[in-house]
């Protein structure tokens, strides 16, 4: 991604802007969880924990990064995920797919006929009882097209709404872009622009878009990274990144850990 020159005087990069938004979404929450290969969303976790240590110093929201060693209070991994989030111990997480549609629903595992594949993903993993058992559910996906974001999924993953008479205290709460925020109406299963990135414009976003959603007259534009947002960004974030998304914060930040070799990061292996 490249740099965008926003409101303010200074510069910022895409990645900036889409983690400063999601840091919104996250809010004042107790934990929050990044899967692995979510290079952007843990970011943005880590930049909602140092920007609420600067008012009150709680060391909250907490943040758990799976690969880290550092930031993180699972000591079983995903295994731990999976019982923190079913005794309701975590409350923000982030999925994405190959294919996500205008009811939330997400596809991990293949385009086309099942038998016959155009395409095979990694697969659901997690990701089914991941959207029922967590409370906020941030949708995220870099590539905003009519070939990610589809009419109706080619294979339900993780089904974005469920049965009035099934209990589920989670689900999706937005679905962030490259272009875009769309807010979801969990009661309508229904996608609603919230605003448009600096840079982008909604015909731009209505003929990227292949499922139907709402928006209003006129859609207010993302507000940019201010200037202390991109300090904390690049000056106490980026080198925490560093542990478990070298590359990224490599090539978006510059920041390096001195003195640990340069191996393999989760980034270079999946995508999420």
């Amino acid at each position: 991604m490249t740099a965008v020159e926003g409101a303010h005087a200074e510069s910022f990069r895409d990645e900036e802007l889409l983690a400063d938004v999601i840091c919104g979404l996250i809010g004042d929450v107790r934990h929050v969880a990044v899967g692995a290969a979510s290079p952007i969303p843990a970011t943005a976790a880590l930049l909602a924990r140092e920007r609420a240590n600067l008012t009150n110093n709680s060391g909250r929201p907490y943040v758990s990064l799976l690969g880290s060693r550092d930031h993180t209070f699972f000591t079983d991994g995903a295994r731990e995920l999976f019982d923190c989030a079913g005794q309701g111990r975590i409350d923000v997480f982030f999925l994405s797919g190959g294919q996500i549609d205008g009811e939330g629903n997400i596809n991990l595992v293949s385009v086309g006929d099942y038998d016959h594949p155009k395409a095979r993903f990694p697969g659901s993993f997690g990701s089914a009882y991941l959207y029922y058992m967590v409370p906020k559910v941030i949708l995220f996906r870099v590539e905003h097209s009519r070939r990610t974001l589809v009419p109706k999924v080619d294979f339900v993953s993780a089904p974005g709404g469920s049965p009035d008479n099934v209990f589920r205290p989670g689900g999706p709460v937005a679905l962030v872009t490259n272009r875009c925020l769309f807010d979801f109406d969990r009661a309508r299963r229904r996608f609603r622009l919230a605003s448009v990135h600096p840079g982008h414009s909604i015909e731009e976003v209505l003929d990227n878009t292949g499922f139907d959603f709402d928006r209003p007259d006129q859609a207010p534009v993302t507000p940019a990274p201010s200037a202390e947002t991109l300090h904390l960004l690049r000056s106490v974030v980026a080198p925490m990144l560093a542990e478990v998304y070298p590359q990224f914060a490599r090539s978006v930040f510059g920041a390096v850990i001195p003195g640990r070799p340069e191996g393999p990061s989760p980034e270079s292996i999946t995508t999420a």
